[in-house]
Protein backbone atom coordinates (compact mmCIF):
# COMPACT_ATOMS: atom_id res chain seq x y z
CA UNK A 1 0.00 0.00 0.00
CA UNK A 2 1.01 3.30 -0.82
CA UNK A 3 1.92 4.98 2.72
CA UNK A 4 -0.99 7.19 3.81
CA UNK A 5 -3.59 5.69 0.88
CA UNK A 6 -5.97 4.44 4.09
CA UNK A 7 -9.26 5.63 2.68
CA UNK A 8 -12.01 2.85 1.77
CA UNK A 9 -12.57 2.99 -2.36
CA UNK A 10 -15.94 3.91 -1.84
CA UNK A 11 -15.25 6.76 0.10
CA UNK A 12 -11.63 8.00 -1.67
CA UNK A 13 -10.78 11.32 -4.04
CA UNK A 14 -7.54 9.64 -5.59
CA UNK A 15 -7.19 5.71 -6.55
CA UNK A 16 -3.77 4.53 -6.68
CA UNK A 17 -3.35 1.83 -9.22
CA UNK A 18 -0.30 0.20 -9.95
CA UNK A 19 0.74 -0.94 -13.36
CA UNK A 20 4.41 -3.18 -13.63
CA UNK A 21 4.36 -3.13 -17.16
CA UNK A 22 7.80 -3.82 -18.52
CA UNK A 23 7.73 -5.53 -22.55
CA UNK A 24 9.23 -2.59 -24.41
CA UNK A 25 11.70 -0.92 -21.92
CA UNK A 26 14.86 0.43 -23.78
CA UNK A 27 18.37 -0.04 -22.36
CA UNK A 28 17.21 -0.73 -18.74
CA UNK A 29 14.99 -2.98 -18.20
CA UNK A 30 13.51 -3.11 -14.63
CA UNK A 31 9.86 -0.76 -14.67
CA UNK A 32 8.16 -4.23 -13.46
CA UNK A 33 9.58 -3.38 -10.07
CA UNK A 34 8.58 0.32 -10.24
CA UNK A 35 5.43 0.49 -8.26
CA UNK A 36 6.37 -1.16 -5.19
CA UNK A 37 9.38 0.51 -5.14
CA UNK A 38 7.72 3.37 -5.36
CA UNK A 39 5.70 2.48 -2.56
CA UNK A 40 8.33 1.10 -0.71
CA UNK A 41 10.82 4.43 -0.73
CA UNK A 42 7.55 6.83 -0.02
CA UNK A 43 7.94 5.19 3.29
CA UNK A 44 10.63 7.72 4.64
CA UNK A 45 8.15 10.16 3.93
CA UNK A 46 6.12 11.94 6.92
CA UNK A 47 2.15 11.87 6.51
CA UNK A 48 2.39 15.63 7.96
CA UNK A 49 2.60 18.72 5.11
CA UNK A 50 3.83 21.50 6.45
CA UNK A 51 3.33 23.80 3.25
CA UNK A 52 -0.53 22.90 3.04
CA UNK A 53 -0.90 21.91 6.72
CA UNK A 54 -2.30 18.92 5.82
CA UNK A 55 -2.04 14.51 6.45
CA UNK A 56 -1.63 12.54 3.31
CA UNK A 57 -3.91 9.97 5.04
CA UNK A 58 -6.68 12.61 5.69
CA UNK A 59 -6.98 13.46 2.03
CA UNK A 60 -9.06 10.13 1.14
CA UNK A 61 -6.45 8.22 -1.05
CA UNK A 62 -6.94 4.80 -1.97
CA UNK A 63 -4.22 1.83 -2.90
CA UNK A 64 -6.23 -0.38 -5.54
CA UNK A 65 -2.94 -2.69 -5.80
CA UNK A 66 -1.11 -3.49 -9.03
CA UNK A 67 -2.92 -4.51 -12.34
CA UNK A 68 -0.71 -7.50 -12.91
CA UNK A 69 1.03 -7.16 -16.15
CA UNK A 70 1.34 -9.48 -18.98
CA UNK A 71 3.35 -9.69 -22.28
CA UNK A 72 0.71 -8.48 -25.16
CA UNK A 73 0.77 -5.05 -24.55
CA UNK A 74 -2.33 -4.31 -25.98
CA UNK A 75 -4.45 -6.79 -24.50
CA UNK A 76 -3.04 -5.34 -21.02
CA UNK A 77 -3.12 -1.64 -21.59
CA UNK A 78 -6.91 -2.73 -22.85
CA UNK A 79 -7.40 -4.03 -19.13
CA UNK A 80 -5.75 -1.52 -17.41
CA UNK A 81 -8.22 1.08 -19.37
CA UNK A 82 -11.29 -0.52 -17.89
CA UNK A 83 -9.77 -0.37 -14.07
CA UNK A 84 -8.29 3.21 -14.46
CA UNK A 85 -12.50 4.16 -16.16
CA UNK A 86 -14.09 2.44 -13.17
CA UNK A 87 -11.88 5.07 -11.01
CA UNK A 88 -13.34 7.78 -12.99
CA UNK A 89 -17.01 6.11 -12.43
CA UNK A 90 -16.37 6.44 -8.64
CA UNK A 91 -15.95 10.39 -9.22
CA UNK A 92 -12.11 10.16 -8.26
CA UNK A 93 -8.69 10.98 -9.79
CA UNK A 94 -6.71 7.27 -10.67
CA UNK A 95 -2.80 7.68 -9.58
CA UNK A 96 -1.20 5.75 -12.20
CA UNK A 97 2.02 3.99 -11.08
CA UNK A 98 3.97 3.04 -14.08
CA UNK A 99 5.49 0.59 -15.35
CA UNK A 100 7.10 1.86 -18.42
CA UNK A 101 5.47 5.09 -20.14
CA UNK A 102 3.52 3.00 -22.32
CA UNK A 103 0.59 2.69 -19.14
CA UNK A 104 -0.10 6.42 -19.85
CA UNK A 105 -1.90 5.32 -22.54
CA UNK A 106 -4.64 3.72 -20.57
CA UNK A 107 -4.74 6.33 -18.70
CA UNK A 108 -5.37 8.86 -21.34
CA UNK A 109 -7.90 6.60 -23.02
CA UNK A 110 -9.89 6.20 -19.68
CA UNK A 111 -9.75 10.29 -18.58
CA UNK A 112 -10.37 11.51 -21.78
CA UNK A 113 -8.57 14.43 -21.04
CA UNK A 114 -8.23 18.14 -23.56
CA UNK A 115 -4.79 18.29 -22.65
CA UNK A 116 -1.81 16.06 -22.04
CA UNK A 117 1.04 17.78 -20.07
CA UNK A 118 4.07 15.55 -19.50
CA UNK A 119 7.19 15.95 -17.93
CA UNK A 120 9.72 13.97 -20.41
CA UNK A 121 13.24 13.89 -21.16
CA UNK A 122 11.94 12.18 -24.49
CA UNK A 123 9.24 14.12 -26.92
CA UNK A 124 7.82 10.48 -27.81
CA UNK A 125 6.09 11.39 -30.84
CA UNK A 126 7.42 8.68 -32.71
CA UNK A 127 4.54 6.28 -35.11
CA UNK A 128 6.86 3.15 -33.61
CA UNK A 129 9.88 2.83 -32.33
CA UNK A 130 11.45 -0.84 -33.39
CA UNK A 131 8.46 -1.58 -35.40
CA UNK A 132 5.97 -1.65 -32.41
CA UNK A 133 3.56 1.08 -32.37
CA UNK A 134 2.48 0.63 -28.50
CA UNK A 135 6.43 1.25 -27.41
CA UNK A 136 6.86 3.93 -24.34
CA UNK A 137 8.83 6.11 -27.33
CA UNK A 138 5.01 6.69 -29.20
CA UNK A 139 2.97 8.01 -25.78
CA UNK A 140 2.62 11.85 -26.82
CA UNK A 141 1.75 10.53 -30.27
CA UNK A 142 -0.77 8.37 -28.68
CA UNK A 143 -1.99 10.95 -26.59
CA UNK A 144 -3.00 13.41 -29.10
CA UNK A 145 -5.29 10.77 -30.39
CA UNK A 146 -7.34 11.40 -27.70
CA UNK A 147 -6.26 14.83 -26.15
CA UNK A 148 -6.20 18.37 -28.43
CA UNK A 149 -3.07 19.66 -27.43
CA UNK A 150 0.32 18.11 -25.42
CA UNK A 151 2.51 19.98 -23.28
CA UNK A 152 5.65 18.11 -22.84
CA UNK A 153 8.44 20.21 -19.88
CA UNK A 154 11.91 19.15 -19.98
CA UNK A 155 11.94 17.21 -23.34
CA UNK A 156 15.82 17.34 -25.02
CA UNK A 157 15.83 14.52 -27.42
CA UNK A 158 14.05 12.79 -30.23
CA UNK A 159 14.41 12.05 -33.59
CA UNK A 160 14.28 14.30 -36.68
CA UNK A 161 10.45 13.36 -37.45
CA UNK A 162 9.67 14.04 -33.86
CA UNK A 163 10.91 17.55 -34.02
CA UNK A 164 9.25 17.65 -37.16
CA UNK A 165 5.83 16.94 -35.49
CA UNK A 166 6.39 19.25 -32.59
CA UNK A 167 6.32 22.31 -34.71
CA UNK A 168 2.85 21.70 -35.30
CA UNK A 169 0.33 23.55 -33.69
CA UNK A 170 -1.17 21.02 -31.01
CA UNK A 171 2.52 20.66 -29.33
CA UNK A 172 4.00 22.79 -27.18
CA UNK A 173 7.71 22.10 -25.91
CA UNK A 174 9.59 23.55 -23.19
CA UNK A 175 13.12 22.95 -23.06
CA UNK A 176 14.89 22.17 -19.88
CA UNK A 177 16.24 25.44 -19.26
CA UNK A 178 13.13 27.12 -19.14
CA UNK A 179 10.74 24.96 -17.28
CA UNK A 180 11.86 27.04 -13.93
CA UNK A 181 10.02 30.11 -15.32
CA UNK A 182 7.39 28.53 -17.04
CA UNK A 183 3.56 29.55 -16.01
CA UNK A 184 0.68 27.76 -17.31
CA UNK A 185 -1.50 29.86 -20.26
CA UNK A 186 1.57 32.71 -20.01
CA UNK A 187 4.41 30.51 -21.75
CA UNK A 188 2.07 28.87 -23.78
CA UNK A 189 -1.31 27.47 -23.90
CA UNK A 190 -3.58 27.86 -21.22
CA UNK A 191 -4.66 24.53 -19.89
CA UNK A 192 -7.91 24.79 -20.55
CA UNK A 193 -10.37 21.44 -20.02
CA UNK A 194 -9.87 18.36 -18.54
CA UNK A 195 -6.32 17.96 -17.76
CA UNK A 196 -3.74 14.79 -17.44
CA UNK A 197 -0.44 15.21 -16.16
CA UNK A 198 2.19 12.29 -16.70
CA UNK A 199 5.64 12.27 -14.90
CA UNK A 200 8.03 10.34 -16.89
CA UNK A 201 10.72 9.79 -14.07
CA UNK A 202 13.73 10.43 -16.61
CA UNK A 203 12.70 14.17 -16.76
CA UNK A 204 15.42 14.60 -14.27
CA UNK A 205 18.69 14.68 -14.33
CA UNK A 206 19.80 11.18 -14.14
CA UNK A 207 22.23 12.23 -11.52
CA UNK A 208 19.25 12.90 -9.58
CA UNK A 209 17.36 9.56 -10.48
CA UNK A 210 19.60 6.72 -12.20
CA UNK A 211 17.06 4.32 -11.65
CA UNK A 212 14.90 5.01 -14.96
CA UNK A 213 15.64 2.79 -18.03
CA UNK A 214 16.49 5.36 -21.04
CA UNK A 215 19.28 8.02 -18.99
CA UNK A 216 19.46 11.23 -20.57
CA UNK A 217 21.47 14.20 -19.69
CA UNK A 218 21.13 18.05 -18.89
CA UNK A 219 17.55 17.36 -17.07
CA UNK A 220 15.44 19.28 -14.72
CA UNK A 221 16.37 19.16 -10.91
CA UNK A 222 13.51 17.52 -8.17
CA UNK A 223 12.78 20.54 -7.44
CA UNK A 224 12.01 22.07 -11.05
CA UNK A 225 9.79 19.13 -11.68
CA UNK A 226 8.15 19.76 -8.15
CA UNK A 227 7.61 23.29 -9.21
CA UNK A 228 6.23 22.47 -12.61
CA UNK A 229 4.04 19.97 -10.93
CA UNK A 230 2.68 22.05 -8.41
CA UNK A 231 1.95 25.22 -11.13
CA UNK A 232 0.08 22.25 -13.30
CA UNK A 233 -2.16 21.12 -10.39
CA UNK A 234 -2.56 24.32 -9.38
CA UNK A 235 -3.41 25.97 -12.30
CA UNK A 236 -6.25 23.74 -13.34
CA UNK A 237 -7.57 23.11 -9.73
CA UNK A 238 -8.17 27.27 -9.59
CA UNK A 239 -9.90 27.20 -13.03
CA UNK A 240 -13.71 26.84 -12.75
CA UNK A 241 -13.95 25.41 -16.04
CA UNK A 242 -10.76 22.75 -15.47
CA UNK A 243 -9.99 20.02 -13.92
CA UNK A 244 -7.07 17.02 -13.62
CA UNK A 245 -8.56 13.85 -14.58
CA UNK A 246 -5.87 11.91 -13.95
CA UNK A 247 -1.91 11.61 -13.01
CA UNK A 248 0.95 8.62 -13.51
CA UNK A 249 4.62 8.87 -12.30
CA UNK A 250 6.70 6.68 -14.49
CA UNK A 251 9.43 4.69 -15.78
CA UNK A 252 11.24 4.33 -12.30
CA UNK A 253 13.10 0.67 -12.62
CA UNK A 254 15.24 -0.96 -9.77
CA UNK A 255 18.65 0.04 -11.05
CA UNK A 256 19.39 2.84 -8.59
CA UNK A 257 19.43 3.60 -4.46
CA UNK A 258 15.64 4.05 -4.27
CA UNK A 259 16.19 8.24 -5.76
CA UNK A 260 13.55 7.51 -8.78
CA UNK A 261 11.78 6.15 -6.57
CA UNK A 262 11.37 8.56 -3.96
CA UNK A 263 11.18 11.38 -6.59
CA UNK A 264 8.66 9.46 -7.89
CA UNK A 265 6.33 8.87 -5.10
CA UNK A 266 7.01 12.97 -3.55
CA UNK A 267 5.68 14.08 -6.92
CA UNK A 268 2.52 12.23 -6.45
CA UNK A 269 2.12 13.19 -2.94
CA UNK A 270 2.76 16.88 -3.99
CA UNK A 271 0.05 16.58 -6.67
CA UNK A 272 -2.53 15.19 -4.60
CA UNK A 273 -1.97 18.01 -1.67
CA UNK A 274 -2.22 20.26 -4.25
CA UNK A 275 -5.20 18.95 -5.59
CA UNK A 276 -7.09 18.59 -2.36
CA UNK A 277 -6.26 22.01 -1.05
Amino acid sequence: MFPGAVADRETANFVVVGAPLDVSTTFQPGTRFGPDRVRRFARTFDDFDHRTGRHFSDLAVHDHGDVRAWDDAAEYLEYLEGVLTDVRWDDAVPLLLGGEHTVTVAGVRATDPDVFVCLDAHLDLREAYDGNPLSHATVTRHALDVADEAVVLGARTGDEGEWERATEDDVTVVPPEDVADWTPGVDGPALDGDVYLSVDVDAADPGFAPGTGTMEPFGLSPREMRDAVRAVADDVASTDDAAVVGFDAVEVNDRDDGQAAALAGKLLREFVFVVAE
